[in-house]
């Protein structure tokens, strides 16, 4: 059984959620950040092959979400049932979901916002939806890269350049860009986007 203690911005699992852990060995919390990151190398190697260009669609955002985590829970790609201390009431996601995608597609089609404020607020949008019981940072941030990538012809994000699943300072100044942008100021966030 893992000790649940998330870190800064994590969200807890539930522990009908813990019972979706696929291997049986993992104790502590660092083996399974190990575990998740090894499948999310494996996502990436994925994405790599594929080249997907619709990044901008529901199924492919599930399955993607399903290939980061795929190998470390089984309710990896599904959308969480519960309510958690981040993000929206969790019936709300399907709906709330297709939005977001529609309002990107309409940002992308009117040039709204410059490619960089399109794949932040992309990103602060779908962390604040909080779609999946866990993960939810880091698939936020390999679809804004996709989005940059794929559909701005946009260099990826450096997120800092630090670890962004360990408690430390990039991970605050994070946070702290995140709940700016929750206020709708959006500065801080793209600063540390390409910083």
């Amino acid at each position: 059984m893992i000790e649940e203690n998330p870190t800064t911005g994590q969200t807890a699992l539930d522990p009908n959620e813990i019972d979706g852990l696929i291997p049986s060995h993992i104790m502590t919390r660092a083996e399974l950040d190990r575990l998740e990151h090894d499948n999310i190398v494996d996502a990436l190697d994925w994405l790599d092959r594929r080249k997907p260009k619709d990044v901008l669609d529901e199924l492919f955002l599930r399955r993607l979400h399903q290939r980061m985590f795929g190998e470390v829970w089984r309710w990896a790609g599904s959308y969480r049932q519960s309510d958690k201390n981040l993000g929206i009431t969790f019936h709300q996601i399907p709906v709330q979901v297709s939005q977001l995608l529609d309002n990107v597609k309409y940002w992308l089609e009117q040039q709204t916002y410059p490619p960089d404020e399109i794949a932040v607020r992309f990103h602060h949008h779908l962390v604040s939806i909080h779609p999946f019981s866990n993960g939810n940072g880091r698939h936020a941030r390999v679809m804004a890269d996709l989005l940059l990538e794929r559909r701005l012809d946009q260099p990826m994000f450096t997120w800092g350049r630090g670890d962004l699943a360990s408690i430390g300072e990039v991970r605050r100044v994070y946070i702290e860009a995140l709940k700016a942008a929750d206020g709708l100021d959006y500065a801080k966030l793209l600063e540390f986007v390409r910083s």
